[in-house]
């Protein structure tokens, strides 16, 4: 019995007298990856290579230091020798290798070379990649290859790309489907973006609601009086939209096609001031039919900050025109859905004692968060102390559009006596409509 304790006692022992076992490595084995950007007339991208699987698999010390100094020349040559594409069509495309760099890659040292696939006829189907650098000697070593662009297929933006598969010392090469999709579903995500953008950002919603706040009221003498019609208010809504639509898609033209090209901090400042205005417009008016020349004026601010957003998602790589149709078809479609959403509680309430008070109350807020963005956005301010708030309303569209139209239910079923007269024919019985 005292002999079997005797492994098991020097197995504690050791255990004991080890010391702490290591933390196992979030990445225990390094791989390299190869990011490939899918266009009419070539395939760009860039392959990773960790260095320390380099240096192992080229027999040399290297260092992130000498692998752009003394090893440079040899390690491009090393690797343009193990990279190739054919075309479905069995002829090789040219493959070009740009100048290295390093950059740290989830905590590991990486060499990262730009990558170009030409070929012959610059036309880009379907293709073999042939790619085994490192692997070819390091039988362990694995590549990932990742497609973050491809306009046909809908990857535009990071968190579209698609891995396709692992290349390794047993499949040295991958078929990679270049030929696949449409421009329509190029064209379909694009829509979805500029959906996405508006949806998302608070302060192109806030200008565009807060300019749809005096659309069932009619100005006369320098203040909001009620009377306007559901029809005349329905047309002063589709010339707010119109010409905030003419505004931001002029300019998004412009700034994609570089003829215009503005930094993007004093744009969005400009954007915060856009809300500003429309909100003290929207508590006292400014001009005659002001909200139209505010929306044509401020949309194409708007449009400027829409064109950045293309060309940070590099969307500009693709069929230009495709991706600011596509673009802009998203934008007006959330715009509506956002009239289509408030405009029928905004008329309702208007009939009501109590729209005067919700039409300043909303004003107010919009300016108050309009004059954070604009300190913030100019740097004179750190932080802006509404962000949860507004986080919370861009999150919660249907939950606001709900309670805005149950209010002006209420409104109207509790003040039956009390409605504010408003002419069928178009002209207006024109009555005091608050304080403005």
């Amino acid at each position: 019995m005292a002999r079997r304790l005797v492994p098991v006692l020097l197995v504690v022992v050791i255990a004991l007298t080890a010391g702490p076992v290591p933390a196992v490595s979030a990445h225990p084995q390094s791989t390299s990856a190869v990011l490939l950007d899918i266009h009419d007339d070539r395939v760009e991208g860039e392959v990773q290579l960790p260095i320390d699987r380099l240096a192992v698999g080229v027999d040399r010390d290297l260092t992130a230091q000498s692998v752009l100094a003394e090893d440079r020349d040899f390690l491009a040559d090393y690797t343009a020798e193990h990279i190739g594409a054919t075309g479905e069509d069995g002829q090789d495309w040219t493959a070009d290798l740009g100048e290295g760099a390093v950059r740290v890659i989830d905590g590991v040292d990486h060499l990262v070379h730009p990558l170009t696939l030409t070929p012959p006829d610059r036309h880009v189907t379907d293709f073999d990649l042939h790619y085994d650098v490192i692997v070819e000697s390091l039988l362990t070593h694995k590549i990932i290859v990742t497609v973050r662009y491809d306009f046909d297929s809908g990857i535009l933006k990071t968190d579209d790309a698609e891995t396709l598969g692992v290349i390794d010392f047993a499949t040295p090469g991958l078929d990679v489907p270049a030929g696949d999709g449409s421009w329509l579903r190029g064209f379909t995500a694009t829509a979805g973006l500029g959906m996405e953008h508006v949806a998302e950002g608070a302060d192109h919603l806030l200008f565009l609601i807060v300019l749809l706040l005096p659309a069932p009221l009619v100005a006369v003498g320098g203040r909001w009086r009620s009377g306007s019609s559901p029809r005349r208010a329905l047309v002063r809504v589709v010339h707010v939209v119109t010409a905030f639509a003419i505004g931001h898609s002029l300019t998004l033209a412009l700034a994609a096609t570089g003829v215009v090209d503005l930094p993007s901090r004093p744009v969005e400042t400009l954007i915060a001031l856009s809300i500003a205005v429309s909100a003290v417009h929207a508590i006292r008016p400014l001009v005659a039919r002001g909200e139209v020349l505010i929306a044509g004026g401020f949309g194409l601010v708007h449009g400027l900050a829409f064109a950045s957003l293309i060309a940070d998602l590099g969307l500009n790589r693709g069929s230009l025109v495709t991706t600011l149709l596509g673009f802009n078809l998203g934008i007006e479609v959330t715009q509506l859905l956002l009239v289509a959403l408030v405009m029928p509680a905004l008329v309702l309430m208007a009939r009501t004692p109590i729209y005067p008070a919700f039409r300043v109350g909303v004003a107010a807020v919009a300016l108050v968060f309009s004059v954070s963005w604009m300190l913030e956005r100019s740097t004179l301010t750190p932080v802006d102390p509404f962000e949860g708030a507004q986080t919370w309303l861009v999150e919660h569209p249907l939950l606001v559009a709900v309670a805005v139209t149950a209010l002006a239910a209420t409104a109207y079923t509790a003040t039956r006596g009390k409605r504010v007269p408003v002419a069928v024919d178009g002209s207006p019985e024109l009555t005091e409509a608050g304080p403005s």
